[in-house]
């Protein structure tokens, strides 16, 4: 699937306004039926990525507030 490694390649932004492109043209009603299953099924791609990438990050922001020990940072255990 060409369309999905292109779609990797975008950075979340970029992901995120042709997912808005893609909103507004199936809300246009202008689509024909071919036109707004494609788009349908790109947006879901589109969608399921910016949703990964999001994980990503928060995960990301999760291992930066959190110590080796499992704590948050900049926490004690109880009783210390």
């Amino acid at each position: 699937m060409a369309e999905e490694s292109g779609i990797a390649e975008l950075s979340f932004e970029d992901a995120l306004r042709e997912l808005e492109r893609i909103v507004a043209r199936l809300e246009s009603g202008e689509a024909t039926l071919q036109e707004a299953i494609d788009l349908y099924e790109r947006g879901d791609q589109l969608k399921r990525q910016c949703a990964a990438r999001l994980d990503a990050a928060q995960a990301r922001i999760e291992a930066i507030r959190t110590d080796g020990e499992g704590r948050a940072a900049g926490t004690a255990p109880f009783g210390a």
